[in-house]
């Protein structure tokens, strides 16, 4: 064997050795996507061995046993070297920082049994009765994207309760995930005298939470938190006439009206507030609207607008502003002049002292639908005793242990002050 023929024996033998077999790898990857959730490492690894799969199968002829013999260059490098740096190189972008391109998640808070739960299912397609959310619930949805290519994953969050676990805010929305998230307010048409200030708090809470965490991520990361500003006002035509007069949310931000059913029969005039309302809180807030039911196809076209949330799908361009139509808004596609005054009488307009516009909108809302006493809007703080996860021997057990508690807790103040210090 001359020189040459056996440099080409040892090239074809190192690049043998160096590729994967198709069964363990493909064995590998599928316990790194089992691993992966939760992990952002083991998410990094997972991208690795997804791409090396996929050079693996698109790799050029010469894995051919019958080409290995052959003089043509091969790369000196392993398959799995190649996979990293591509991994790296992608990462290297704008999303960064070990977050995969293919990873949004989506944010559901709303009025309680507002119909969120029916919403995400509907997305997700599954068949499968909608149960109460106990406090903060977790899910999640996956959309192929072609051949032998990673699937897109969306996350689902779901707040419970209303208003009255906004604490819980914090939880999925942080400074690392933020770039990647999306809040759905879901508010209950049926119910108009709940509807502002469960939209106030819940609006008030999380924009408050987003800006800290603007702030924070500015700190570690000014280019990114720079780029998400830009990306929420792209949305508004630089020509538009109200940029100088709204305040968008800096995520972004799909306000949607359930049980249109039922709000459809409503008298006319106090659909008209309703919908002018929305329609000013979602535009200064720089979000969408749309209105839906049961109705298979208004389910159907917020399907596109979760999936445009959730996987980048094309956006919709459509738009109904009629009141005697269900809404449905783009964000950026409203304006101040097309929504109107607010529906109050001119000379009344005076007498409501407000000190900005936001502030006389809820005024005049309110006039038309005064909100409960105090007492009736506070929802209960601790889920255990809300009444819809009431059961009768669970509760009388737990009666009994609290009088037990209290017992305990007299009984051993008692015997405290019975206790003679040594002076």
């Amino acid at each position: 064997m001359n020189h040459e023929d056996e440099a080409v024996s040892k090239n074809c033998k190192r690049n043998a050795e160096n590729y994967i077999s198709h069964d363990a790898l493909f064995r590998t990857q599928r316990s790194l996507r089992r691993r992966s959730h939760g992990n952002p490492r083991v998410r990094t690894i997972r991208q690795v061995s997804e791409l090396a799969g996929v050079l693996l199968l698109s790799w050029p002829q010469t894995l051919s046993p019958r080409r290995w013999g052959c003089r043509a260059t091969m790369p000196s490098e392993t398959l799995w070297e190649i996979a990293k740096a591509e991994v790296e190189k992608r990462s290297s972008g704008s999303e960064g920082d070990g977050l995969e391109i293919g990873e949004k998640s989506v944010f559901f808070i709303g009025s309680k049994n507002g119909g969120k739960t029916t919403i995400i299912l509907r997305c997700l397609d599954r068949d499968e009765p909608p149960k109460p959310t106990l406090a903060l619930e977790y899910t999640y949805g996956r959309r192929a994207k072609g051949h032998n290519v990673p699937k897109d994953i969306a996350h689902f969050w779901e707040l419970g309760g209303g208003t009255s676990l906004l604490d819980l805010i914090s939880i999925p929305i942080t400074s690392d995930t933020l770039r990647t998230f999306s809040i759905v307010l879901v508010l209950d048409l049926s119910k108009p005298n709940d509807l502002w200030p469960t939209m106030e708090n819940l609006l008030q809470a999380t924009k408050n939470h987003v800006d800290k965490m603007i702030m924070k991520l500015g700190k570690t990361n000014s280019k990114a938190a720079s780029e998400m500003r830009q990306k929420i006002w792209s949305n508004m035509q630089k020509n538009h006439p109200d940029r100088e007069l709204v305040d968008p949310f800096l995520i972004p931000l799909v306000i949607i009206g359930s049980k249109y059913d039922i709000f459809q029969d409503f008298d006319s005039e106090k659909r008209k507030v309703i919908c002018k309302t929305l329609r000013f809180v979602a535009h200064y807030h720089g979000a969408s609207l749309m209105f839906t039911s049961k109705s298979e196809a208004l389910l159907l076209k917020i399907r596109g607008v979760i999936n445009q949330l959730a996987f980048g799908i094309d956006k919709s361009k459509s738009i109904c502003v009629d009141q005697n139509k269900p809404l449905f808004i783009t964000a950026g596609l409203d304006s101040l002049s097309q929504i109107g005054s607010p529906p109050v009488p001119d000379n009344d307009i005076g007498k409501l002292h407000a000190h900005s516009p936001m502030e006389l909108w809820k005024k005049v809302y309110e006039r038309v639908f005064p909100p409960k006493s105090v007492n009736m809007l506070k929802d209960t703080k601790d889920p255990a005793r809300d009444p819809q996860y009431a059961e009768s021997e669970v509760d009388e057990m737990r009666i009994q242990k609290d009088q037990e508690l209290e017992q305990y807790k007299r009984s051993s103040s008692k015997s405290w002050k019975q206790i003679e210090f040594d002076s």
